[in-house]
């Protein structure tokens, strides 16, 4: 997850914090606009937080049309922004991604590998959250908790493994509602901020994943 060291543990709570204290993104729309992306600039409302060393974001042309790219060497670094979704009327996401490199041994079950191509973290109105991986060995639909420290709520759900599915575009859809209540064993009212995010610094290695759209529906696409 890249949350391990203490730089990063105290970025991801003020990323939380700012989450829980915004509002007024009208309810149900493309919240990650890859598509209207102008060169060298990221969708409107989002921006760059580097963890560890220095953010490494393209635009460019690939299969879906116009898309963010995130490379990594021995790096950290997420896009983020503050979003309102009312899960009761909007519990699905969908995203594309795809993955080019992986992180050399990474592992999110353990602190000393825990890098991923590309994740998608979603903060929640408690504060609790769910990030999607892609991850080097975890088993696919793994979920466990991937906390680095106590009163920290994360939990991983691992949507893909390894090189299988490589090099090629993926429509990632999840019911947030439902495997939020999975996950912590109650249920939860609203999306509060968004990050996408890629990390390679705890196995000393290299990565780079690409991201689409990311949308959220009343139901499954």
């Amino acid at each position: 997850m890249g949350v391990g060291l203490p730089r990063s543990i105290i970025a991801l709570v003020v990323w939380l914090t700012a989450a829980v204290a915004a509002g007024g993104l009208p309810l149900g729309m493309i919240v990650f606009e890859a598509h209207r992306a102008q060169p060298n600039q990221l969708p409107d409302g989002w921006k760059v937080k580097e963890l560890k060393g220095q953010a490494d974001v393209a635009t460019v042309t690939d299969e879906p049309g116009t898309v963010l790219r995130l490379r990594s060497q021995n790096s950290s670094f997420s896009l983020e922004r503050a979003v309102y979704v009312d899960l009761a009327k909007y519990p699905y996401m969908s995203w594309q991604w795809k993955v080019t490199q992986l992180p050399r041994g990474g592992d999110f079950r353990r602190l000393r590998t825990d890098d991923q191509a590309a994740q998608v973290m979603v903060a929640f109105s408690d504060r609790h959250i769910l990030t999607y991986i892609w991850d080097t060995s975890a088993p696919k639909d793994l979920m466990q908790s991937a906390s680095p420290v106590p009163l920290l709520h994360l939990v991983a759900v691992v949507c893909r493994s390894g090189p299988v599915e490589m090099n090629r575009w993926i429509v990632e859809t999840r019911n947030l509602a439902a495997d939020y209540e999975r996950a912590y064993g109650r249920r939860i009212s609203y999306v509060k901020g968004l990050r996408l995010q890629i990390n390679s610094q705890h196995t000393n290695s290299s990565a780079e994943s690409y991201f689409g759209d990311v949308v959220f529906h009343a139901t499954a696409q």
